[in-house]
């Protein structure tokens, strides 16, 4: 005759058995009158041991199955009548919190209005709710419900249509019992003692994370550590169904966002989503859909990571192989790189994993399981969490433990490719393309801006560049059919700008004669033309911010009405002002006077018209040009 589930979770909390695994409970109320409501069991208060070690018990438990010959079972109301004293209300009882008459709706009255509910006398005490027939000595007791730390409590709520009571929901393993007041007062009364109850409880431990303990204590010993998961088929691959979480989550908390189910019920689902990643013809989108869950739900992060390390450990546990020699079984390897990619596990879980990670490399060295172990290791020191989880490109490359390469535009050297990874910041991307441009010794301080057609908008340092490429990958997904947004990243000065010492030759120059001011508007200068050399100016001020001598002048042309091209070493400025004649008379004025900075390189005439391909500005200068020196509309590389 199977165990009581009080009696099968006091074995289970014991070294030296064999664990499938079972869901693990509180008593549930019941036994309300209804004759179509089938009545819990209820869970063994653990008693303190009276002595002595842990030694192991010669028990052999498997998972139950869920069907069976009636007589082989307890009936449900056999075995609470076993486990709950036939006794009334407990008077003046120092662990009585509140009691009081209350409404009771019947079990699934939610989908069934109709049926009416049923008035008792309810007493929460410091272990349990319980509910009696009268308040009498010697009431019958007609249920009870185990409070532990898994259990919430909702409301208060009222419900107008149904009952027009004010009703407070406790949520037990397997059903909820809602309590009903007409007054509102009571039913915030109960909730609140109720809660507090649950709050005052010890958290309650799975069999999966005592064994987790067990592995702990004994890392030291590898034997005692493959016994451990010998003995536990609940650490090992399975191809089975898991019927609960193996951590301790909350009973009947309803998910956040429409889709989901409650947290207890989502764990489920995310195992029979790994176990579809065998078969699957496209992982990608699976793998996405399952990180999407675990970014919605925090709550389940741990879980799945618990979940893979089981898939990953091997039938006859770890370290081992998978349980075929099918490529698609190394996909609970590819989705434990995203996730380790992706979310930062907690404290026992963390160690956990990282000790499976480590048996792993040391049992079989030289192989691609050994490279995932080492890849996650590396993975798991660096992640600091994601804003959003990683495109199908993004799973796609740390499916096969490769960087993703992004492209940055920089002005004097056109796009820049970056090898980048899941980790990359925008600090270090713009460090690096700095370090290759020559430009670390320079005042100026750059970063990496986003740029969409006119409107660009500077990166935090400590931006993922991964998340900002996902981003750019979810809109072109939900925009099949627009036209190219202009969307690119940019290195730009970025602070207060620092031209002094700049050399004509320099990279810095074109980001200095580009450099726009947030919104798109461009920056409006002065340029100044002297007989040695032109300047640029902020309007109103006397001091450049920058001068080239003609000597580095390579050529002048003429591109429109309003449109003037520099060619200043190995950059071409654009220079947009209705005054653009007037600058190019004063040009052609100085630049064909001899001088011995002259580059000898420049075959053609220094200024010539082109036709005319751009717009009239829309930039009108500030200033009428006064002596040798006007006010430019706007600049750019």
């Amino acid at each position: 005759m199977p165990l009581p589930g009080g009696l099968w979770w006091l074995l289970c909390c014991r070294r030296g058995f064999t664990l499938l695994h079972r869901d693990y409970g509180d008593g549930e109320l019941s036994g309300d009158g209804d004759e179509d409501e089938d009545e819990e069991t209820f869970e063994l208060r653990t008693p303190s041991p009276a002595g002595g070690g842990r030694g192991p018990l010669d028990v052999t438990l498997t998972q139950p199955v869920r069907s069976g010959p009636v007589s082989d079972r307890l009936q449900s109301w056999e075995e609470t009548r076993s486990l709950i004293p036939e006794k009334g209300p407990p008077e003046e009882d120092p662990d009585v919190v509140v009691k009081g008459w209350l409404y009771r709706e019947p079990r699934g009255g939610g989908a069934r209005p109709w049926l009416p509910t049923r008035r008792a006398w309810f007493v929460l005490t410091r272990d349990s709710l319980d509910q009696f027939s009268s308040s009498g000595k010697g009431a019958r007791r007609l249920g009870s419900l185990v409070l532990t730390s898994l259990c919430s409590v909702t409301g208060p709520e009222r419900r107008p249509k149904e009952t027009g009571l004010w009703s407070v929901t406790v949520s037990g393993r397997k059903h909820s019992v809602r309590l009903c007041s007409p007054r509102q007062a009571e039913a915030e009364r109960w909730g609140v003692a109720l809660r507090e109850v649950i709050a005052s409880k010890a958290p309650l431990e799975t069999p999966t994370q005592l064994l987790l303990r067990d592995i702990q204590e004994s890392c030291g010993d590898p034997e005692a550590v493959a016994l451990i998961y010998r003995r536990n088929p609940i650490l090992r691959h399975t191809s089975g169904t898991l019927y609960a979480p193996l951590l301790p989550l909350p009973y009947g908390v309803s998910a956040p966002g429409p889709g989901y189910a409650p947290l207890r019920e989502e764990a489920v689902r995310l195992f029979l989503a790994l176990q579809a990643l065998e078969g699957a013809r496209r992982p990608g989108p699976l793998m996405q859909g399952v990180l999407q869950t675990c970014r919605d739900l925090p709550a389940l992060r741990d879980e799945l990571f618990l979940q893979l390390a089981k898939q990953t450990s091997g039938p006859a546990g770890p370290p081992g192989p998978p349980a075929t020699h099918d490529p698609a079984a190394l996909r609970y390897w590819q989705l434990l790189t995203c996730m380790s990619c992706t979310f930062r596990p907690g404290g026992a879980v963390r160690g956990h994993l990282l000790g499976h990670l480590e048996r792993t490399e040391q049992a079989l060295p030289d192989t691609e399981l050994a490279e995932y172990a080492r890849f996650i290791r590396r993975a798991l020191g660096r992640t600091r969490g994601r804003e959003l989880v990683p495109s199908l490109a993004e799973i796609s490359a740390l499916s096969r433990r490769q960087e993703l390469l992004c492209t940055v535009h920089c002005p004097g050297a056109g796009a820049c490719p970056v090898a980048i990874d899941s980790h990359t910041t925008a600090g270090e991307v713009a460090r690096e393309l700095v370090g290759r441009l020559g430009l670390a010794r320079s005042r100026n301080a750059f970063a990496l801006y986003e740029q969409r057609g006119a409107q660009e908008r500077a990166l935090a340092g400590g931006t993922l560049v991964a998340d900002v490429l996902t981003s750019l990958a979810a809109e072109e997904a939900g925009l099949d059919d627009s036209p190219d947004s202009g969307w690119r990243l940019c290195l730009r000065l970025h602070g207060p700008l620092h031209p002094e010492g700049l050399s004509p030759d320099s990279h810095e120059l074109p980001f200095l004669f580009e450099q726009e001011p947030g919104g798109g508007t461009p920056q409006k200068l002065c340029l100044g033309l002297g007989a040695k050399a032109m300047s640029l100016s902020r309007p109103g001020e006397t001091e450049p911010i920058h001068s080239v001598s003609y000597g580095h002048v390579a050529a002048c042309q003429l591109m429109g009405p309003h449109t003037l091209a520099l060619r200043v070493g190995e950059s071409q400025l654009l220079l947009q002002s209705p005054q653009v004649e007037e600058i190019m008379q004063l040009v052609n004025a100085y630049l064909p006077n001899p001088s011995s900075e002259r580059p000898s390189s420049s075959p053609s005439p220094p200024c010539q018209d082109l036709p005319d391909t751009s717009p009239p500005s829309q930039h009108p200068g500030l200033d009428e040009p006064q002596g040798q020196s006007g006010c430019l509309g706007q600049l750019q590389d």
